[in-house]
């Protein structure tokens, strides 16, 4: 492939890619700062294809809590290689992986496995209609891009729906609605509209508050109970992070179902959905509900899985995660208190998200970012501390950040 500039390929690549990217979040939007695409990655480090070096708390979004490159789940990977791929049979290692994350998934009594978060809530969502007879949905937070099925959806986080002519009729519109977290009075209201015929309640966390889950999540639990609802639990984010075991084993709190990906296999494309046997049941044979992808079972995600879980256990990769997250974010807190810039980062130390705090400047955030990525920092809007973030990192994090909000007053971000 040629060396091209950053805008040079932005320029190559959208000749034949909408977007420029098949994942929206990741094309580029604060140029020429942030990195038109990466070359490579490793522990906790990224490299454009400019040469530059940043450190990253992106994550690919979210997936890699490891590391990049971290040779427990590249070593599983190499080996299962060796082995093959996929076959027309499932691989020895799909029951045993299923089996060890019923072992660290609260309300995993079965699990069965897809490529992509949306999809699995996808699969969800049909199974909770089956199961229950009913037809509407209540989508709590961003589920991927799946929330446009409701006509006031987020299509991206942070972007709500403001097209009418989207690709989704309006009789399966209808079906999904959409709702804010720990709002209660709210979903009283849309399961009264609908005369009580919601099969299901989709819930992720909302980062920022994310602590109210302590009382929204069994009020959440004990209404679904009353009103005969199916409570599913989108823990793409929240899984393999806030605990290994997500938000229900935070909160102690079993969903009927949920689903986990993202941090499932260290950046590998795989994702479960679990839950109640005699919900999971529905996709079983005589269910009535057919859910199968050829490559749902693909050995090298499991194989990466495999060995996540398996780290997870041996590093204490969890308690890492929070204890580099609070000494880090706690330390951008109060940089951009002293330089008085209009954000905070609120919610749990694995998962903290920017909010904008009262402000006349326009997008403080995509501000924000291109003075950091100036300054070699990859940051997102929910930041991710992985297992390779060590503490010399957390600590050229926080000088490198410190001079991002100097440029942020100085008004660097302007080209």
């Amino acid at each position: 492939m040629p060396n091209y500039t950053g805008d040079e390929y932005i320029q190559y690549s959208e000749e034949v890619l909408p977007y420029g990217s098949s994942t929206c979040s990741k094309a580029p939007s604060v140029r020429p700062f942030e990195p038109a695409a990466i070359r490579s990655g490793k522990g906790c480090r990224i490299y454009d294809i400019e040469g530059r070096v940043f450190i990253d708390y992106r994550n690919s979004l979210g997936p890699i809590t490891l590391g990049y490159q971290f040779p427990d789940t590249n070593e599983a990977i190499i080996e299962q290689l060796n082995k093959g791929i996929v076959f027309g049979n499932p691989a020895d290692i799909e029951g045993e992986v299923a089996h060890m994350l019923s072992e660290v998934i609260p309300s995993a009594e079965k699990v069965r496995f897809l490529k992509t978060g949306g999809e699995a809530v996808a699969a969800c969502i049909r199974m909770a209609r089956a199961y229950t007879g009913k037809n509407h949905i209540i989508q709590i937070g961003y589920n991927g891009w799946l929330n446009s099925l409701s006509p006031d959806g987020p299509v991206l986080p942070r972007m709500q729906n403001t097209s009418t002519r989207n690709g989704v009729p309006y009789p399966l519109a209808a079906l999904h609605h959409s709702c804010g977290f720990n709002n209660m009075p709210r979903i009283e209201e849309i399961v009264e509209e609908t005369n009580n015929e919601v099969a299901a309640i989709v819930v992720a966390a909302d980062y920022a508050t994310i602590a109210e889950g302590k009382t929204f999540y069994p009020a959440l639990r004990e209404y679904c109970d009353k009103k005969g609802i199916l409570l599913i639990f989108d823990e793409i984010v929240t899984g393999f992070r806030v605990a290994i075991g997500g938000v229900q084993e935070y909160f102690g709190v079993k969903p009927d179902l949920s689903v986990f990906a993202k941090g499932i296999a260290n950046g590998m494309p795989l994702s479960a959905y679990v839950g109640r046997k005699e919900v999971m049941s529905k996709c079983d044979r005589g269910g009535g509900v057919s859910i199968s992808s050829t490559l749902g079972g693909e050995a090298l995600s499991l194989a990466a899985c495999k060995a996540s879980i398996l780290a997870y256990k041996k590093y204490d990769v969890v308690g890492h995660i929070w204890k580099q997250g609070e000494k880090l974010w706690g330390a951008v807190n109060q940089l951009l208190e002293k330089y008085d810039l209009p954000l905070r980062m609120e919610g749990f130390a694995p998962c903290k998200t920017f909010v904008v705090q009262k402000s006349e400047i326009e997008n403080p955030i995509g501000k924000f970012f291109a003075c950091a990525f100036k300054n070699g920092v990859s940051l997102y809007n929910v930041c991710y501390v992985n297992y390779s973030h060590k503490d010399a990192d957390v600590a050229e994090t926080i000088e490198r950040l410190e001079k991002a909000c100097i440029d942020f007053n100085n008004k660097a971000y302007e080209i």
